[in-house]
């Protein structure tokens, strides 16, 4: 496991960043992270990856890396950094460049061929697909941003095209087998499903369920609910579902801001982490996002940090 250069002290405790130690249900003594014990990872999970619009432009002018530049060494610490990756990645041109809030194409993403690569450099490892915008360009856009990944060795889960139990990434990390398992409240097609799956026999649940019979450390990452507002109800009842099942965490994306966090049954539960790299800065609540830094042992959770980031009009994302 990566150095995390925090100490974890005890729920509630603050460290030396600011960010706020959760939980730490890993031993009855302090421990520093970066001591050597078997079997433990350490996992960062962000929110929307969103690489278009006045984001691409800035890219294209300023360097990729730029975008990271603030939050690089917090990401380096994590072994593996989990992120939606909000759009696919092709050879097309941007529609969204240029445009304004309101034009046609000002939501229609495609991402640079080289994001997969620039994912890889900062250590997001492992992304999803399953959201509204990564079927912007059409089976062939999906196919392709396939392909980007896999060549830079980036693993993705939630791929739409996929069959329920195909969607899931299983993965050992450091001894560890993961399953991630996403949910999304859009079709293939990017629509908005007619029924989302409360109280309706759920093949998501089902796929949970699952994956932890099978002896897997479980992780939920769902894009959902509605922009800018807090979760529904029929979040929430989902949310829970998936802890029923057997998810050691639900992590949310989609809404733009960060909402509330959970705790159901000993089992976290946040409904979203807000952006992560995005050109949105039209209230504090959308430039405010959440990074979750987790180690995970074969029992699952063992401790969860708080780090507050903010997203800058030049377009990097930094600590807050």
């Amino acid at each position: 496991m990566r150095e995390w250069t925090r100490v974890l002290f005890s729920a509630g405790a603050l460290t030396a960043a600011g960010a706020l130690l959760l939980i730490d249900t890993g031993t009855k003594e302090y421990m520093r992270l970066g001591e050597s014990e078997p079997q433990i990872i350490s996992v960062l999970f962000g929110g929307d990856l969103m690489f278009d619009r006045s984001i691409r432009a800035v890219a294209e002018k300023s360097g990729e890396d730029f975008l990271f530049s603030c939050i690089d060494p917090t990401l380096a610490e994590a072994d593996v950094v989990v992120a939606n990756l909000e759009g696919p990645i092709t050879s097309l041109l941007s529609k969204s460049v240029g445009s304004t809030p309101g034009d046609l194409h000002n939501t229609t993403f495609t991402f640079a061929t080289t994001t997969a690569a620039l994912l890889a450099r900062h250590n997001i490892r492992v992304v999803n697909l399953g959201n509204n915008h990564i079927m912007n360009f059409g089976r062939g856009g999906l196919l392709e941003t396939r392909a980007w990944l896999a060549g830079a060795g980036v693993r993705s889960f939630g791929d739409p095209d996929l069959p329920e139990e195909d969607r899931v990434l299983r993965a050992d990390l450091r001894g560890i087998p993961f399953s991630f398992v996403n949910w999304s409240d859009w079709t293939p097609v990017g629509k908005p499903l007619a029924s989302n799956g409360a109280g309706e026999p759920n093949p998501t649940v089902e796929q949970i369920m699952k994956e932890k019979e099978a002896g897997r450390v479980v992780v939920v990452y769902t894009h959902w609910g509605e922009e800018y507002v807090a979760p529904l109800p029929r979040v929430r009842t989902l949310a829970r579902s998936f802890v029923d099942a057997g998810a050691a965490i639900v992590v949310g994306s989609h809404p733009h801001i960060v909402q509330e966090k959970e705790i159901y049954k000993g089992k976290y539960i946040y409904y979203s982490l807000g952006n992560f790299i995005f050109d949105q800065y039209f209230s504090e609540e959308v430039r405010n996002g959440l990074l979750l830094a987790a180690t995970f042992d074969r029992g699952g959770l063992r401790s969860l940090i708080e780090i507050p980031i903010r997203l800058e009009q030049d377009r990097r994302t930094c600590l807050r």
